[in-house]
């Protein structure tokens, strides 16, 4: 069913995410007494990369892969979904197999540097698509400035140790279409 799902994304041009990772309503004694999504999840620790190579490699050599975002929640796994994107790039979009955003328990500070961290060591940063929401809570909002504020300074300090070029137009224009631009140009808004 999600080889066929999958498929539909790419007849329609869609963008298809992959949320991976999640164990979800551990303590069935609450379940029972509250129902589900009642706080009891967990990472969890389950193969991925073979399966998930196995699944994108099928749609890709039928050509049929859509732009593509997976999600981990797993931190253990970054570099394995950082270098599965790498995989599947095509030369039709920039960046069209994409590692999102750090998620759910991933969301915060050590979450999100070690995401970016990923990758920035195993892909290229200009191409990512940044933070994101699926949320609508108006209160999840400031998780993007949060977000931005981590970029800056992840970059600012490898300008400051001399990793990255001390060119604040360059590194500025890296920041903009990370948190702005590559979103834009990726889900083909106008």
């Amino acid at each position: 069913m999600l080889y066929e799902l999958a498929v539909m994304d790419w007849e329609q041009g869609w963008v298809q995410q992959f949320h991976l990772g999640a164990m979800r309503n551990n303590n069935s004694r609450l379940f029972h007494a509250f129902g589900p999504d009642n706080g009891t999840d967990s990472v969890a620790d389950l193969p991925i990369a073979r399966p998930m190579a196995r699944f994108f490699d099928r749609l890709d050599k039928e050509g049929k892969l859509a732009k593509t975002i997976i999600y981990n929640l797993n931190p253990s796994d970054n570099e394995v979904y950082a270098t599965m994107v790498g995989n599947f790039q095509d030369g039709s979009v920039p960046g069209k197999m994409q590692y999102g955003a750090a998620w759910w328990f991933l969301d915060q500070k050590d979450g999100m540097t070690r995401q970016i961290e990923a990758i920035s060591n195993m892909g290229l940063l200009s191409q990512f698509v940044g933070m994101l929401t699926d949320s609508r809570s108006f209160l999840s909002y400031p998780r993007h400035e949060y977000f931005r504020r981590l970029i800056c300074d992840i970059l600012g300090k490898e300008m400051e140790q001399g990793l990255l070029p001390d060119d604040f137009g360059l590194i500025g224009g890296l920041v903009r279409d990370v948190c702005y631009y590559n979103a834009k140009r990726y889900f083909d808004f106008k």
